[in-house]
């Protein structure tokens, strides 16, 4: 008989940036974490699960050790750390918006680099030293990469010929009157696994659940389901305007004139989708939000 009292995973979560935008996307996969205070070690419901806070910088290093049998963390620092772990699930998801975040090669507006070349003999600070290095060598660029402990933007140009930052947006650097020159490396955050934790059953039967339902939380963002009520000879009309995520599904109800139809679809569409389902010939619209879709 397995020892259950061995049954506990030890998640890691990022803290900083990313830590609100992950807790609510644990929300909406069933789970519900608390940080108190400045605590470490937030709580989760669900007994089997132990969760730590570390920077995103640091998880992909703490997962390939062993102190964390899975983590969440950007793609950039798992190759910044060279780490060997499993990648098990891409999450795109940010502090800001759901696109990938980038990391930019930026300069000052009224500068002479115009692309990489340009950056031949010259100095660039970056958090993401060894991605940088890497970026320039495959330009065949010689440049001084020096890693920068914060405040990237304001060191260009008194510091620095050219800077290496992440951003989502580009608000930030546009604020400090820089202009990106060139995309270094994209990144989305992954949910990682430590080699040996994934070689073991239970580990792995709960770590894929949970990246299950955190894939099914994010595909379920900026969708919303409706259902209604059709007649059958105005059936083919509205199933024309559905554009849905897949086929409808319809069910018949006890009068045989009639159909329920029922179809997933973005939630940007819906406000024009209604009324031309209304017209269409289409009763008893009802919009629903929806927490999670599972393929």
């Amino acid at each position: 008989m397995r020892d259950t009292s061995m049954n506990t995973l030890i998640l890691g979560l990022p803290k900083g940036s990313l830590q609100e935008s992950t807790i609510r996307l644990f929300r909406r996969a069933g789970y519900r974490i608390t940080v108190s205070g400045r605590s470490y070690t937030p709580r989760i419901d669900d007994d089997e699960i132990e969760c730590l806070l570390f920077r995103a910088q640091e998880i992909a290093r703490y997962v390939e050790r062993g102190v964390l049998d899975v983590g969440l963390t950007g793609k950039d620092w798992i190759l910044e750390n060279d780490a060997d772990v499993v990648e098990v699930e891409d999450l795109v998801y940010s502090k800001a918006t759901s696109k990938p975040y980038r990391w930019v090669l930026a300069v000052p507006e009224d500068s002479d680099i115009q692309n990489v070349r340009d950056l031949e003999g010259k100095r660039i600070a970056t958090e993401l030293v060894e991605a940088t290095k890497r970026y320039l060598q495959q330009h065949g660029v010689s440049a001084q990469v020096e890693y920068s402990w914060g405040a990237t933007e304001i060191k260009a140009p008194l510091l620095v010929d050219a800077i290496v930052e992440g951003t989502e947006t580009g608000s930030s650097l546009r604020a400090n009157r820089l202009r990106i020159v060139d995309t270094v490396t994209l990144s989305t955050t992954k949910l990682i696994a430590n080699q040996q934790a994934w070689r073991d059953a239970w580990k792995r039967e709960k770590i894929e659940v949970l990246a299950m339902l955190l894939k099914g939380a994010l595909e379920a963002e900026g969708k919303v389901g409706l259902k209604m009520n059709i007649p059958k000879d105005k059936l083919e009309a509205v199933s024309e305007l559905l554009p849905s995520l897949h086929a409808p599904t319809i069910s018949h109800q006890t009068d045989p004139n009639w159909v329920a139809l029922e179809v997933i679809i973005d939630e940007q569409i819906v406000r024009d989708m209604i009324p031309e389902l209304r017209r269409a010939g289409a009763k008893g619209i009802i919009e629903y939000p929806l927490n999670k879709v599972i393929y």
